[in-house]
């Protein structure tokens, strides 16, 4: 018999998943080939191209990659939005040239050392065009548009309350997590979503109580991954560090690179699945802060680590929620990848149990929130 804890989460995940979006791409026919991932890929959109470059910023820099993220891609797909209906008029202007201004404006916002290498990945960009496929030719009048939207984006991410907000002071007493002493990691703590109407929305039911039965069955299992670790696991472990997004950013750029979608279409599911992912981290959060619960680190000191513990409570995951989210989209944009992006997805949550970072629920706690966030966002659209 399964407990009322795990039944609650099955059901709540079946409806995430079973639910049929409103799709923002429109679908694909059944017999799209399966992705194969060996380079063999279409011409190159604007979006990727600046997506793969905020990836190698945040590589070589750090930062909130989930935050920037999402502000970029939002960034590229209202820009390409308004160089699409600009179209219609004399100037013409490039999808390619808006999306990639768009992107320059916000990446040199977040890593200002690094102005002079967007200024130069822009005008190799500017040099080479147009590119692929490109009708509208006319670079600078997208750029010209792509500057105001950039501008735009930054004036609504400087109010969007990210990191504002404290969690209070943590409780004590048994099965609750202990702070290293560092600063308490806030995530989207009260953050402005995107989709949702609160950051409690997707709030989870509580996880199985301390000393249960269910809970033992889980540290034990966390620990047996702990004592029996293998060089592949660690590996794997390592390979989602520090955030899923990254690599699930990369997998979106693949899959549009090798299905040749077009500027906008690339814009918009890009767009789409970061910002679905900022959501699923606030709700992530709010689930955290709410019930505070215990690492299995401190439930059970013999469990060691294959990478670095961070300082916040262990339910539920958030590499899982940020993952379901990426997952949720991109299986909406891509409906014949939807085995293979669940295979990543699982990979990405397991990493962490099988790392001594958390419980197989924490995982699975953090896919229903973040399919569900991704739905949510299929559902309520608004980014136009």
């Amino acid at each position: 018999m399964r407990s009322r804890f795990a039944v609650t989460i099955a059901v709540v995940l079946l409806a995430a998943c079973d639910q049929t979006p409103a799709s923002i791409t429109g679908g694909e026919a059944g017999s799209e080939a399966r992705l194969v991932r060996s380079g063999e890929a279409g011409p190159q959109t604007s979006t990727v191209r600046w997506n793969r470059k905020a990836i190698a910023l945040f590589r070589a820099r750090g930062g909130n990659a989930g935050r920037i993220n999402a502000y970029v891609a939002l960034a590229q797909y209202r820009a390409a939005l308004a160089a699409d209906e600009a179209k219609h008029g004399t100037d013409r202007p490039s999808l390619a040239g808006a999306v990639a201004a768009a992107s320059a404006v916000v990446l040199k916002q977040f890593y200002p050392l690094d102005v002079s290498s967007i200024d130069a990945h822009l005008a190799a960009q500017r040099a080479a065009s147009p590119s692929g496929t490109e009708t509208n030719k006319d670079f600078a009048a997208g750029e010209t548009i792509g500057n105001q939207v950039g501008a735009a984006v930054l004036a609504l991410a400087a109010s969007d309350n990210f990191g504002a907000t404290s969690p209070g002071t943590p409780p004590t007493g048994p099965g609750y997590w202990v702070s290293s002493g560092a600063p308490i990691v806030r995530g989207g703590l009260g953050a402005r979503p995107f989709f949702l109407t609160s950051g409690s929305e997707l709030r989870l039911p509580a996880p199985p109580a301390f000393g249960s039965a269910e809970f033992a069955s889980a540290l034990s299992e966390t620990r047996a991954f702990s004592d029996n670790r293998t060089a592949a696991q660690i590996a794997i472990t390592q390979s989602w560090v520090p955030f899923s997004g990254v690599v699930f950013n990369t997998i979106a750029a693949d899959l549009i690179d090798k299905y040749n979608r077009p500027e906008l279409e690339a814009a918009r599911i890009v767009a789409y699945a970061n910002t679905a992912a900022f959501d699923a981290i606030i709700a992530c959060f709010d689930t955290k802060f709410a019930y505070w619960f215990i690492r299995p680190t401190q439930a059970d000191a013999g469990i060691t680590l294959a990478v670095g513990l961070p300082n916040h409570p262990s339910y539920p995951s958030a590499h899982s929620c940020e993952t379901g989210a990426f997952q949720g989209v991109l299986a909406d944009a891509f409906p014949s990848e939807r085995a293979y992006l669940s295979e990543v997805s699982q990979e990405a949550s397991m990493s962490r149990v099988t790392g001594g970072l958390h419980y197989r629920f924490d995982g699975d706690g953090g896919l229903t929130i973040g399919l569900s966030a991704a739905r949510l966002a299929l559902q309520r659209l608004g980014l136009e």
